[in-house]
């Protein structure tokens, strides 16, 4: 969440004190992340100690907070676990939302600081281990499975339909409805795409395993001493191996896009089978779902300020040449 929400920040600290057992002495709102049900924030407590602050609300799954605990217990250490209430529970209730309090970890996301080689390698060791993973039936039950669903392709559809019969007084809305009249045939090539590479691959025997499904650079965290952490664990998911290997390779932000950069993840993953038609649906279905959620973003509401403006870019930016919808329409060419 780019904009401070309404909660106030003396209602917070209260919050803090009374179920953490920790003293606030500063908070300061983080505008980090463009998922608009998370806000996230920085606590000093008296003896200079830093600690993150997660406000989550709309739908929130226990698994984004008991699954990372569990996965360090099993050795996986590239994860930041929450800090337990006094009595012993994980998170709790603020008005609406849903608080984890985290230690706090001074450092930048990989899209800010790039890898390192030895970092590109312990990233997939991260990574295999996070897929290898055995999970407790009472935890498994609870991560939803693949479906392969098309709900952000009709998604799309009916938005790309909609900028055809509305017109908007929004300057935001209004080029990005321009721009999408535009790039018409290019979303309808790859909404059908798409559909046709998920009829494919669910006729194909898969294994499931844990997946991130959401684990582009922006969720990558280097500390200040060069660690790496596995960041944001709000939609695991159980699904082939490939809803996880897809961001590397793909492109999003302009990085992560070189056959070196893949070379070095594998190096520290290991050796693999990837079945490239799952490859490159998953990436499709990812800008699809990123479009789908801009224009969720831009034409169903005009709040947001300068976030508009940096969401139609963001949505645009897929277009360019040799961009992520060329990387993904061609991943079965350029992955060996």
């Amino acid at each position: 969440m780019l904009e401070k929400p309404t909660v106030a920040d003396e209602a917070i600290v209260a919050c803090v004190q009374d179920a953490f057992g920790l003293k606030v002495r500063e908070i300061s709102f983080l505008p980090l992340g463009a998922d608009m049900n998370t806000a996230v924030y920085r606590l000093i407590t008296p003896a200079q100690e830093p600690y993150f602050l997660k406000l989550r609300s709309g739908l929130f799954k226990e698994t984004s907070v008991t699954l990372p605990r569990f996965l360090l217990e099993q050795g996986v250490s590239e994860l930041i676990s929450p800090c337990l209430t006094k009595s012993g529970t994980l998170w709790v209730a603020l008005a609406d939302y849903k608080v984890m309090l985290y230690p706090f970890i001074n450092g930048h996301d990989a899209y800010d600081v790039p890898l390192t080689d030895a970092l590109w390698r312990q990233f997939g060791r991260a990574l295999k281990k996070v897929h290898t993973a055995v999970l407790p039936q009472s935890l498994a039950k609870s991560i939803p499975r693949e479906t392969y669903s098309p709900k952000w392709r009709q998604m799309v559809t009916k938005f790309m339909q909609q900028i055809q019969e509305q017109l908007f007084e929004e300057p935001v809305a209004r080029k990005m409805a321009t721009f999408l009249t535009e790039q018409q045939a290019s979303v309808a090539r790859l909404v059908a795409h798409t559909e046709q590479l998920a009829q494919i691959v669910q006729k194909r025997p898969q294994q499931n395993v844990l997946c991130h499904s959401d684990i582009h650079a922006w969720n990558l965290l280097i500390s200040e001493s060069g660690v790496l952490y596995i960041v944001d664990w709000d939609d695991p998911i159980l699904a082939p191996k490939e809803r996880g290997l897809m961001f590397v390779g793909a492109g999003l932000g302009n990085i992560w896009h070189t056959p070196r950069e893949e070379a070095l993840f594998y190096e520290g993953y290991g050796s693999t089978k990837i079945m490239y038609e799952l490859l490159e649906y998953y990436r499709c279905e990812r800008i699809i779902q990123d479009i789908a959620v801009y224009c969720e973003q831009i034409f169903l509401s005009v709040e947001g300020g300068d976030v508009r403006e940096t969401s139609y870019r963001n949505l645009a930016s897929n277009f360019l040449p040799n961009r992520t919808i060329d990387i993904a329409i061609n991943s079965r060419r350029h992955i060996s």
